[in-house]
């Protein structure tokens, strides 16, 4: 199969473009840096997904895309989330639809249907909220309603998953973000410490995007739906925080503030910082105060019964992966 993977250097677009690769499909990656880690003869090409003609060019001759490039984060500027998750997804679907790619993975998150109260084991026919407290889940939103409806035009068939808090050896955003925090003793705990998340292991997050593009065949239940993706056993978040700290040989969290008030402080933060143009973001928003303190798990059932998605790696196992490549990797050892 010949196949596109838009960011496909990061650290999910990697793992995917690893699993392909090792299979014998020929890839092909877009992203806007070049990526010497890559393995050997997976094409390169460098452009932004602003830029439609390079897009384009990108998905010409694919069998199927994984798009899998985004902004990130909780704070930033509106035009770079809007740019790139927005319209550059909107490049990536008439791309597929001038170019007749059969298949497209979407990687979307489930922060899209987040409402910043408890989800606890909730399926895809939870609703999309509202209103969002950034511009993250709410770019990703109209992307992943984009890649709904463009499913059936011109022969494409689309799906969107869901992975939610990918971990794992490369992490660049979650995993370092922690233990910087937790080392310089700013890390703090919000709420009672108790709710439940999801996570998934970056070879499973891998493994979910791959095996979806394997069923996403003409007729196959996946056309046009979005699917959550997990390790299909949450965790107590501040209790996995707190032993991945002890194995790093990090003091623990001890300090501790309720939602509301870290809420009120995200709110405040929020204002200063857009009121004096601050560089950086703040220690604090109202997303992320949400986010550490209420629970955040889902139904990954239909993903079991649609494309036969199972964890491959396990929380236990994952962990010790994780701790093994931190270490190898600090400093001085």
């Amino acid at each position: 199969m010949r196949v596109l993977v838009t960011g496909g250097g990061g650290f999910l677009g990697g793992a995917i473009v690893r699993k392909l690769h090792e299979r014998g499909d020929r890839v092909r990656v877009l992203g806007r840096r070049k990526y010497p880690s890559l393995p050997e003869g997976v094409e390169s090409m460098q452009a932004d997904l602003r830029d439609r003609e390079a897009v384009f060019k990108a998905c010409e001759g694919r069998d199927a895309v994984f798009h899998a490039a985004a902004v990130p984060g909780i704070w930033g500027d509106r035009r770079e989330f809007f740019g790139v998750n927005v319209e550059g997804t909107r490049n990536v679907i008439d791309a597929c639809l001038r170019a007749s790619v059969k298949k497209l993975v979407f990687t979307s998150s489930p922060s899209v249907v987040y409402d910043n109260r408890d989800m606890e084991n909730v399926d895809e026919s939870v609703p999309y909220p509202r209103s969002y407290l950034c511009d993250y889940p709410r770019t990703k939103a109209i992307a992943e309603r984009m890649v709904v409806e463009a499913n059936g035009k011109d022969g494409l068939r689309a799906v969107s998953l869901r992975p939610h808090l990918i971990w794992g050896p490369g992490d660049p955003h979650l995993i370092p973000r922690i233990l910087e925090r937790a080392g310089k003793g700013q890390l703090v705990r919000v709420g009672d410490g108790r709710n439940k998340v999801d996570l998934i292991y970056i070879d499973n997050a891998a493994l979910a995007h791959v095996r979806a593009c394997d069923f996403l065949e003409p007729g196959s239940p996946l056309e046009g739906k979005c699917y959550f993706v997990s390790d299909g056993q949450p965790v107590v978040l501040w209790d996995w925080i707190g032993r991945l700290l002890q194995k790093m040989g990090i003091p623990p969290v001890r300090r501790c503030v309720s939602y509301r008030t870290a809420y009120a402080m995200g709110a405040l933060m929020e204002t200063v910082y857009k009121a004096f143009k601050l560089p950086g973001e703040p220690r604090m928003t109202r997303f992320l105060a949400s986010q550490l303190a209420t629970s955040h798990y889902f139904d990954i059932a239909r993903a079991r019964r649609d494309f036969h998605y199972e964890p491959e790696v396990g929380p236990e196992e994952g962990m010790e992966r994780l701790i093994r490549y931190l270490l190898r990797a600090r400093p001085g050892d």
